[in-house]
């Protein structure tokens, strides 16, 4: 049975879809299949890994509201081995409005994802930068939450409010949701904030952070501008490593096997 983590953070800007995006590549990599589900009306996610989404015609929130459509009949294979998407749409435009008079309008998307689970190792949910509707599906759908925060002056703004979202959730819709790390990005170690920041989300959360830490780099920044994750467009970069070590980092949590060192995907 394949594990769904949904990537979270209210704040724009903290590297939720670049970690959605390069995650997802990593753990295509070492050879588990995934899938990237692109929740984000913006589409970023989408035209990461080489796709546009203004050509999708469906979203995950159109086999939400159409129960019979398949979310396989809207699965893209990417270039990329072992890696495929569910773009976003123009019917996410609007979903948030729309689904306020729907039953059972929190536990669509759990549906919707349950007739893939079996079929990957990962599914990876990359959420826009709000605590709305659809956040919350993918919040109820996950087994885990990943919450990318940047190591800059307002990395704990808003955190608490996450937080407490999520324990909400556990509480009245997915008791089974596990938070599955803090992830620290766009750390420069030159920066006195920086290491600031590290030693105060560490202090605050403790065993909760992830020991990998995204840094910043340039090489990173440039990959989705081409269209690929860091690993194929630069797989000696430090934003490459710094994933690839994270995808290891959580396959070793869940008793995992990281199965190759060397990034499949590049042929």
């Amino acid at each position: 049975m394949g594990k769904i983590i949904c990537l979270a953070n209210q704040k724009g800007g903290v590297g939720k879809t670049t970690t959605a995006i390069n995650l997802a590549a990593s753990f295509a990599a070492l050879e588990y299949k995934t899938l990237i589900v692109d929740t984000d009306p913006q589409g970023n996610a989408t035209s990461g890994v080489g796709l546009d989404s203004r050509s999708a015609e469906m979203s995950v929130y159109g086999c939400m509201v159409d129960e019979g459509r398949n979310i396989r009949d809207i699965v893209i294979e990417t270039e990329f081995p072992n890696l495929y998407l569910v773009p976003s749409a123009e019917d996410l435009m609007g979903a948030e409005v729309e689904m306020v008079d729907l039953d059972q309008r929190e536990y669509l998307m759990r549906g919707v994802l349950e007739q893939v689970r079996n079929e990957y190792d990962f599914i990876i949910l990359d959420c826009s930068p709000s605590l709305g509707l659809i956040t919350v599906n993918a919040l109820t759908a996950a087994d885990s939450v990943i919450v990318p925060v940047q190591c800059e002056y307002f990395a704990l703004e808003g955190l608490a409010k996450l937080l407490n979202t999520i324990r909400i959730v556990q509480q009245g819709l997915n008791k089974n949701l596990e938070i599955e790390g803090i992830l620290l990005t766009m750390y420069d170690r030159r920066l006195n904030l920086s290491n600031m920041v590290i030693e105060d989300v560490q202090k605050h959360f403790q065993d909760l952070v992830f020991e990998t830490v995204i840094h910043r780099n340039t090489r990173l920044s440039e990959a989705p501008s081409f269209g690929k994750p860091v690993l194929a467009f630069d797989a000696r970069s430090n934003g490459a490593v710094n994933y690839i070590n994270l995808a290891k980092e959580i396959l070793e949590n869940n008793g995992m096997p990281a199965t190759r060192e060397i990034a499949a995907m590049l042929g």
